[in-house]
């Protein structure tokens, strides 16, 4: 696959006169070459969703366009754009379409040249392909800070910013070959999906080693690796049992995106007279008494400087971004999205392009980042949520920021009224606001907060206790690179420039590390065999001693989790949960040591305890 389609320009004329038999007129090297990009690059027969065609070229609008040697396949409607340098082309690919290679005829008075366009066929069951779920573990990871496989790709000469592997916010050269390279840790550790944050192309002159500003939405970016080399990489964890998470950003590009300097339409993104944040408030697009000021502000308002917000109110831009979810998905054969500020965008055009997303694979799992720590925030953009103003967001999935929080609350070592533990207790009864609870990604951290090592204190115990609540509570969890191994910040009076450090090769020589890493490897692996801890029920109790209990319940399975979060050591008070564990096998087992249950003993400080009961 070609990262652009410039190079056949310079070639299609001769291969498709000969390829399909037919005499074209005499072109030059220049007319081919007025087209610079044809967006979706090819396309599938037997897809749900339309297509349109972006083409962008010199004066591209003052030529014709027709379609040939495609069966099932037309053009139904040319669309010009604001700018001269743009066609809109919708194509309609019937029932009976079959795969091939297609001509688009570019024609003006007397010239003529044709373009290539292919029509793939899908891999067999894609449209059934499952997303992710409870029964996975997603492993979050930024690809320029993880690992560098390919030292050769640091630097390339068609992007901006060069390797500098000292500076915070530079980039460091981990690529997708660092990736492929730890699938097997990866896999070994237990998780079942992986998440790296954006791999397309980011441009711009500094920091762009985070991939979220995009300036190029069908391109890998080169100091990453390849498209080819992304694809084999999604290959290589399908091969080991893992799923592939994309990021996706529909909110903005970036500013060095190529079409900044030549806009499709006026309203392409977001354009104000001068700089203009996003007030960040997402009440704004919920709140019955919101002005239009503020709210034309919430999803117009930029998000950086360098990040020019899209206006999905714009049609054309809705279904770009409809179908190069769609294209992406079948092309790299990804198991999932994340989507980057969820609530920034404008909310009726999301919910339409996750629809068309899960139109067009109806099993798909979507997350969106909605980063709040309010409930009703959180549960107002998740599906089939009632909301008073009857919206519905059509996505699946949101991100638990509340509970994650919450975490710091293993620093506490005396309970003082929801200070301590019980902040935890009170904000997984909060489930009653949630649509589905089971559907959030439940996470230690990300690579926009603190580390958990960082926020705990570097206190093994403490992270080994975060494990423990994040995989056995309801949700779907999310760990972040190197959360296993007790890494911490490089500096974090840097912020995020800070947090996002490498990979640790040497993890094994640290005692604390391996201690934390063999804990995680444990519990995710046994995690995988636990339908209790992936679909049951919960049941917890409030004892405001600094301690949780909670049960997850099956007819065949019950898992009992019990955390100390007290500076001493503490004995359950096993008979305080008669209504669950009187119906309960005689022998539970200790899922980290295989040991046999003993209710009657006491568990250590700043500890926990997963004990498994078959029925």
């Amino acid at each position: 696959m070609k990262d652009t389609i410039k190079t056949l320009a310079f070639t299609a004329l001769a291969v498709f006169a000969v390829s399909c038999g037919q005499t074209l007129p005499s072109v030059t090297t220049d007319d081919c070459s007025l087209v610079q990009r044809i967006e979706p690059p090819c396309w599938w027969v037997g897809m749900e969703t339309p297509l349109q065609l972006l083409v962008q070229g010199e004066g591209i609008s003052r030529w014709n366009i027709d379609l040939d040697g495609a069966e099932g396949v037309k053009i139904t409607s040319v669309d010009k754009a604001d700018s001269p340098n743009y066609l809109f082309v919708n194509i309609a690919v019937g029932k009976n379409a079959r795969p091939g290679t297609c001509r688009l005829l570019f024609s003006k008075d007397t010239v003529c040249f044709a373009l290539p366009y292919e029509f793939l066929e899908r891999r067999e069951g894609s449209a059934q392909r499952q997303g992710f779920n409870t029964s996975d573990v997603i492993y979050l990871l930024m690809p320029d800070r993880f690992a560098n496989g390919n030292p050769s790709n640091d630097n390339t000469d068609d992007t901006a910013e060069k390797a500098d592997y000292e500076a915070f916010f530079g980039r460091h050269g981990g690529d997708i070959q660092g990736i492929v390279d730890h699938l097997d840790y990866i896999s070994d550790l237990g998780v079942t999906a992986i998440w790296p944050n954006p791999l397309l192309e980011d441009n711009e002159s500094e920091s762009s080693y985070h991939g979220y500003a995009c300036s190029d939405y069908y391109r890998v970016d080169p100091r990453i690796g390849t498209n080819e080399e992304y694809r084999l990489m999604v290959s290589e964890a399908h091969k080991r049992g893992l799923k592939v998470i994309s990021d996706v950003v529909t909110n903005h590009c970036g500013a060095a995106h190529w079409w900044m300097k030549d806009l499709p339409f006026r309203d392409w993104v977001h354009v104000w007279p001068e700089y203009t944040h996003s007030n960040c408030s997402f009440s704004a697009q919920n709140s019955p008494y919101c002005s239009e000021l503020d709210r034309a502000n919430m999803v117009g308002g930029w998000f950086d400087t360098s990040m020019p917000d899209m206006n999905l109110d714009n049609p054309y831009v809705l279904q770009y971004f409809k179908q190069w979810a769609v294209w992406l998905i079948e092309w790299a054969d990804l198991d999932g999205f994340r989507v980057d500020t969820y609530p920034y965008n404008e909310k009726e055009p999301m919910s339409q392009w996750c629809a068309a997303v899960r139109r067009e694979y109806p099993n798909f799992n979507i997350v969106g980042e909605v980063w709040t720590n309010k409930v009703p925030q959180m549960a107002y953009w998740q599906d089939d949520n009632p909301n008073a103003d009857g919206f519905d967001s059509n996505l699946p999935s949101i991100m638990d920021f509340k509970l994650q929080s919450l975490l710091e609350k293993l620093n506490v070592d005396e309970e003082s009224w929801e200070e301590g533990i019980t902040a935890i207790y009170e904000s997984i009864a909060d489930d009653v606001y949630l649509k589905n609870p089971s559907n959030m990604l439940v996470f230690t951290g990300n690579h926009d907060i603190d580390r958990i090592a960082d926020i705990l204190g570097n206190d093994p115990r403490k992270v080994k206790m975060a494990f423990a609540l994040i995989c056995t509570v309801r949700g779907i969890p999310q760990i972040y690179t190197g959360d296993e191994l007790l890494q911490r910040s490089r500096d974090r009076s840097q912020g995020h420039g800070g947090l996002r450090v490498e990979f640790d090769d040497s993890w094994q020589e640290r005692p604390e590390a391996r201690e934390v890493h063999d804990y995680c490897r444990t519990l995710l692996n046994w995690r995988k065999t636990s339908g209790a801890v992936q679909r049951g029920d919960t049941r917890h109790f409030l004892t405001r001693d600094n301690t949780y209990a909670y049960f997850r319940i099956l007819p065949e399975e019950t898992v009992f989790v019990f955390l100390n979060n007290n500076e001493k050591s503490v004995r359950i008070p096993w008979e305080n949960y008669a209504e669950i564990s009187s119906s309960l096998a005689p022998a539970g087992r200790n899922v980290i040591t295989g040991q046999a249950f003993d209710p009657t003993a006491e568990i250590p400080a700043k500890s926990s305890v997963i004990i498994e009961f078959k029925q």
